[in-house]
C-alpha cells in the first residue's frame, strides 16, 4: 500500500492542563524564578514610591539647586522626630504632635500670653498658608504655649483653625534645636511625618518664606 494512503496521525493537542515540569512543587503554573524576580521588583518599586516622596522633595528642593538659588528657610539636620512629644490642648485632652502626621506645620512658641512679636509671627504664619492657595489645607498653624499663660481672645478670633496647644518647656526644649541668640522664638517646620526639618527667623520675610513653603509643597507628594 503506498506510504501517503495510510491514515496520518492527529497533531498532539495543545498541552492545555499540563504541568510545568519546571514549577516549583507547590507553586503556582508558571511561576517560574524570572517572574518572580519580575513581580519582586515591581513590589520593591511601589514601596521606593509610597515610602520617599519626602525625601524626594528634600533632594529636589535642597540637594539639586539650580546656580543661584538659596533657601531662605534654615534647614535643620539632622532632622528632629516631634510626633511623640506631649502636648496638651485649648480644653485640656493631653496628647501629642502625631495628630498632625500627614500634615505641614508651621509651629511657633510663645509665653507671657503671646507678646506683640508673637502675634507678628501669628499673623505671618496666617498670610504665608493662605498665599498657597488651594494647598493651604494642607498646612496647620500651631502656637505651642510653654506656660500658664493664655493668648487674648481677641488675637484668637484674628487666627480661625490656629492649633492653640501647651507643652512643658524641658520636654520642649530636648526636641527644638538651640535657640537663635536673642532673637525669640523661630517658626518651625514640621514635615507630614512629623520632623522638624526647617526653621525661620523670628521675625521672617513673609514674602521670602511663601516661597519656601510653596517650594516644598511643590516638590512633596504627601501632606
Amino acid at each position: 500500500m503506498p506510504t501517503d494512503a495510510l491514515p496520518r496521525e492527529p497533531a498532539p493537542a495543545p498541552a492545555h492542563g499540563r504541568a510545568d515540569l519546571n514549577a516549583e512543587p507547590g507553586g503556582p503554573v508558571g511561576a517560574d524564578p524570572v517572574n518572580r524576580r519580575r513581580m519582586r521588583l515591581k513590589l520593591l518599586g511601589i514601596l521606593a514610591v509610597c515610602a520617599a516622596p519626602v525625601v524626594a522633595s528634600y533632594l529636589a528642593y535642597y540637594v539639586v539647586k539650580p546656580d543661584g538659588r538659596s533657601n531662605y528657610g534654615e534647614l535643620i539636620e539632622p532632622q528632629r522626630p516631634v510626633a511623640n512629644l506631649a502636648v496638651v490642648g485649648a480644653a485640656g485632652s493631653p496628647g501629642g504632635m502625631e495628630r498632625f502626621r500627614g500634615k505641614w506645620v508651621l509651629l511657633t512658641t510663645a509665653e507671657q500670653a503671646c507678646d506683640a512679636a508673637c502675634a507678628q509671627r501669628l499673623y505671618v504664619m496666617r498670610q504665608v498658608r493662605l498665599t498657597t492657595g488651594r494647598d493651604r489645607d494642607r498646612i496647620e498653624r500651631v502656637l505651642l504655649i510653654t506656660d500658664g499663660s493664655t493668648p487674648s481672645a481677641a488675637l484668637l478670633a484674628e487666627h480661625e483653625g490656629l492649633q492653640l496647644l501647651r507643652a512643658d518647656p524641658s520636654a520642649l526644649a530636648a526636641v527644638l534645636p538651640p535657640p537663635e541668640a536673642a532673637a525669640g522664638p523661630p517658626t518651625y517646620v514640621i514635615d507630614p511625618l512629623g520632623n522638624l526639618m526647617m526653621r525661620f527667623p523670628a521675625q521672617a520675610d513673609a514674602n521670602r518664606m511663601k516661597k519656601d513653603i510653596a517650594k516644598l509643597l511643590r516638590a512633596s507628594r504627601i501632606g
